[in-house]
């Protein structure tokens, strides 16, 4: 369906085998080192490492050390860091050593080193291994296959995506599912073409494929963002005759939508909507419907809003705070954004500089000195700290007569 280029297809590894990095830098198999106990624990060591040769050769000494290699977070962060030292010939050697091992049969431990490769920007690497697969005695599922589909989605390249599905699809006799069809979805999205990620939508429905919710969500939010209002609620009405309901990421599209357009009445009626019908509105909800109000001067909404918040049991984030002291400041009311401020400041959320400056001139033209100071004093113990310029410019506000 709709993939008609020809077939472009990475060029495969020789063997499973060939494992050294072909790069310019020196070998990567001299800075090896032989598996050996730790002082400390390993798990512990990688994570305080921060030179990327001793980083390499403390994960590769533990390359079967099932408390390093089974901890999702130690390989991610690990592959990350050589990736933000430009070491992809140690990022290399470590993914196509992992292969060859046990762990190398399981599809589940395959799919992970594929978007490794794909988070380190590798992406040759990643539908190579996907490619590979039958060499190390893994079987090629519709989970791998999704793994590197959503890994290529991320070069925004047309033909290669298409060329990609081509052969999986007629090649590899591999048969796409809901969740294939929304990475397709997203991406066409993502490069711009949103008639032609509907058509796709269209096109599984005549497969057997059913859309969920994500497909929707996906396609109304694409056409809100570029003020298509007609086909986002067409879609939304779409939706909801399909039986498939609406969930909180929907709404929140949706709500993100009437408060752009200025609709913040209606966006809190469809955030009461919500509530009656089961789904609970979280921080962004709320965020998003306070915003609304204070962008259309409806100040004593916003702040009933912020009021519900609390009475629901949530806690504002940085979000909601620096939303509600923006515009109490433009506002006037410089006590309750006084009280909103510190806080915030207290629990280490800080806001963005002008809203502090406008707090502090709105402080001291009132004459609270007291509070302007405190204000000054919170922000002195940010961590990391403001800039010594800027802490210069706040001090300056008091200072000035």
């Amino acid at each position: 369906m709709l993939f008609l280029r020809p077939i472009r297809r990475f060029c495969h590894s020789a063997a499973a085998a060939a494992i050294a990095s072909t790069g310019s830098r020196a070998p990567v198999a001299n800075h090896v080192l032989h598996q050996k106990p730790l002082e400390d624990p390993a798990l512990v060591k990688l994570k305080a490492e921060r030179d990327p040769e001793k980083l390499f050769n403390l994960f590769k000494a533990n390359a079967q050390n099932r408390l390093v290699i089974e901890n999702r977070f130690a390989f991610e962060d690990t592959v990350s860091r050589l990736a933000g030292a430009r070491r992809f010939d140690y990022i290399e050697h470590l993914l196509e050593h992992q292969k060859t091992l046990p762990q190398g049969r399981r599809e589940g431990f395959i799919v992970r080193i594929i978007m490794l490769y794909g988070k380190a920007g590798m992406t040759k690497h990643a539908i190579n291994t996907f490619y590979d697969m039958h060499l190390y005695g893994c079987k090629r599922t519709i989970k791998s296959f999704n793994a590197a589909l959503k890994v290529l989605t991320g070069t925004r390249d047309l033909g290669v995506i298409e060329a990609f599905l081509n052969e999986a699809t007629q090649k590899l006799d591999i048969i796409l599912d809901t969740f294939s069809v929304n990475i397709i979805i997203k991406a066409f999205c993502e490069i711009g073409i949103l008639d032609r990620a509907y058509l796709v939508m269209v096109q599984m429905e005549k497969l057997g494929i059913r859309p969920d919710v994500i497909t929707y969500t996906t396609l109304i939010s694409a056409f809100y963002n570029n003020n298509r209002l007609e086909i986002g609620n067409g879609l939304w009405n779409l939706m909801v005759r399909k039986g498939c309901l609406p969930n909180l990421a929907t709404f929140n599209v949706r709500v993100q939508f009437l408060v752009k357009r200025r609709q913040s009445w209606q966006a809190n009626d469809l955030m009461g909507l919500m509530q009656r019908i089961g789904i609970s509105p979280d921080e962004v909800t709320y965020n998003l419907v306070i915003k609304g109000f204070c962008q259309a001067g409806y100040l004593e909404m916003a702040k009933r809003v912020y009021s519900a918040l609390h009475a629901k049991g949530y806690k504002p984030n940085v979000k909601i705070y620096q939303t509600m002291i923006h515009y109490l400041c433009k506002g006037g009311e410089f006590d309750l954004a006084y009280t909103m401020c510190k806080d915030c400041m207290r629990r280490n959320w800080f806001l963005n500089v002008d809203t502090i400056y406008a707090l502090l001139e709105g402080l001291k033209k009132n004459r609270h000195f007291g509070k302007a100071k405190m204000i000054v004093t919170l922000a002195q113990r940010r961590v990391p700290p403001f800039s010594s310029n800027q802490l210069s410019s706040f001090q300056s506000i008091l200072s000035r007569s």
